[in-house]
């Protein structure tokens, strides 16, 4: 019987556990556009390395959480545009974007498309140097689709830094269209937020978020310091002092 006994309780342990046996999530380091959409079809990969630059040929469509580490690496858009034109032509196509899910982005130049990135109902990580150079109509657009009814946000960090070396007035950095709601962004928890229709330049952001995240300096580091300034400035008052006497 107490044979019995263990191995029902065997039994029911493993039942138990089964469903908590799963196969462990991965890295994955791709070299092409094939391997980069084979890694995102691959619900266990949860973080795709970029180890070269690497040239898709269409929009790249991120619907799940995940983690895009280009490693220093760049993605180019080298596909084609409505009638033969280049990516001063409004087609609609974006490096990647990220649709109705929640992903990360770090250490990546994404360029040679409509734009850079796309984030439709969805919320955006960016850590790193983020690089949206390059691009036909700008950086990142923060927006809605249809049948799309979250708004969009993009969070930084500290060590975020965006790059736009052809930012200028027809090609924001961040922009949210009229059609879509405010958009935000989140830096260390505090949050600012992009109207609907506003298009900001790589400088509109830096002041934008220079708002919810200043920069601070350490009063009492300042007011010790001036307080050795002034017992030095004494001090050497007391040694004139004397000499002359």
């Amino acid at each position: 019987m107490k044979k019995k006994g263990n191995f029902w309780y065997l039994i029911i342990t493993l039942l138990i556990l089964v469903p908590f046996l799963h196969v462990q999530a991965k890295s994955l380091t791709v070299n092409s556009e094939d391997d980069f959409t084979n890694a995102l079809a691959d619900s266990e990969v949860d973080t795709i390395i970029l180890n070269a630059n690497i040239n898709t040929t269409k929009k790249i469509n991120i619907t799940r959480p995940v983690t895009i580490d280009g490693n220093n690496h760049t993605m180019t858009y080298t596909g084609t545009f409505k009638g033969g034109h280049d990516n001063t032509v409004w087609d609609g196509i974006y490096v990647l974007q990220i649709y109705k899910t929640s992903a990360t982005i770090k250490n990546i130049k994404l360029t040679g498309a409509n734009a850079a990135l796309l984030v439709n109902g969805g919320t955006v990580h960016l850590e790193g140097n983020i690089d949206v150079s390059g691009n036909g109509f700008g950086g990142i657009e923060l927006s809605q689709g249809q049948n799309v009814t979250e708004a969009s946000k993009a969070i930084l960090d500290d060590n975020t830094e965006l790059i736009n070396t052809t930012d200028s007035k027809n090609k924001p950095t961040v922009w949210v269209p009229s059609d879509s709601k405010d958009a935000t962004f989140e830096i260390n928890g505090l949050t600012v937020t992009i109207k609907s229709g506003e298009e900001l330049s790589i400088k509109e952001v830096e002041d934008r978020l220079e708002t919810i995240n200043p920069k601070t300096f350490d009063s009492g580091s300042i007011y010790f310091g001036l307080a050795l300034l002034s017992l030095s400035g004494l001090a050497l008052s007391y040694k004139k002092l004397i000499n002359l006497s």
